[in-house]
């Protein structure tokens, strides 16, 4: 079964951890919070409890090419433990599994610019620092 597709313009966000219905409800008021449009469509759907990378890379590559999607956001059980509820991008497309963790105040525009294709998931991840968070782009 493919992964959902996201609304237009929007970042696919599964969670894959059902441990505390309050961390969820947190982690999407402080995506909503963070940018002024909508940058997600959430999904919770229990089939994906404790799924990891290497089972999306495996459902997307069994989907058809027109139901794959390029990138996903995880909320996962660290997630949901972050105080700044650090995502796990996951690169479903150019680089099959390339992850890194974005917090909610930057999955705005990291969520807009893969949207409409004017930034690739590596420009992001390789501008993560050593613990593999994106934090923005250094200003040098």
């Amino acid at each position: 079964m493919p992964l959902p597709q996201p609304d237009d313009l929007t970042s696919l966000v599964l969670r894959t951890d059902f441990g505390d219905e309050a961390a969820w409800d947190g982690v999407r008021a402080a995506l909503d919070a963070a940018g002024e449009y909508s940058h997600a469509t959430y999904v919770s759907e229990l089939r994906f409890a404790g799924v990891g990378v290497e089972d999306l890379m495996s459902e997307e590559a069994a989907a058809d090419e027109d139901e794959q999607i390029v990138h996903v956001f995880v909320a996962d059980a660290a997630t949901m433990k972050d105080p700044g509820h650090a995502l796990l991008a996951v690169d479903l497309s150019d680089e099959p599994g390339r992850t890194f963790r974005v917090p909610a105040r930057w999955f705005p525009d990291i969520s807009a610019n893969l949207s409409i294709a004017n930034m690739d998931f590596a420009d992001f991840a390789d501008a993560a620092d050593g613990s593999g968070t994106f934090r923005g782009f250094d200003e040098g």
